[in-house]
């Protein structure tokens, strides 16, 4: 499984770009991928063929009517498993012995 960070805005329509975000919101939850909107980008975890997927289609829904977009993406693969969404977080508050703050 893989999970892809991804953060992609338009470059010349302005400061605030949220319904561009929102827009590559509709196709993340579309996917049904597990997901995760976090202030500076959203995280989805799948095959890697869906992650390049939706981002592909992210990218597409923004060039509709954008002439020049940014992309950052990040890739994490790791062999055999699933759920890391939630596991990664869930092992550095075991560590900690704790709970931390949380994308809401």
């Amino acid at each position: 499984m893989v999970l892809l960070e991804f953060s992609m805005a338009p470059l010349e329509k302005g400061s605030s770009v949220g319904e561009y975000v929102a827009r590559s919101l509709q196709i993340v939850e579309a996917s049904g991928l597990d997901y995760r909107l976090h202030a500076m980008g959203t995280l989805i975890e799948g095959d890697i063929d869906q992650v390049l997927g939706v981002l592909k289609k992210c990218l597409e829904a923004m060039a509709a009517d954008c002439d020049r977009i940014t992309c950052t993406a990040k890739l994490d693969y790791r062999r055999g498993h699933s759920g890391r969404l939630e596991a990664k977080v869930s092992s550095v508050e075991q560590k900690l012995g704790r709970p931390l703050k949380k994308v809401e």
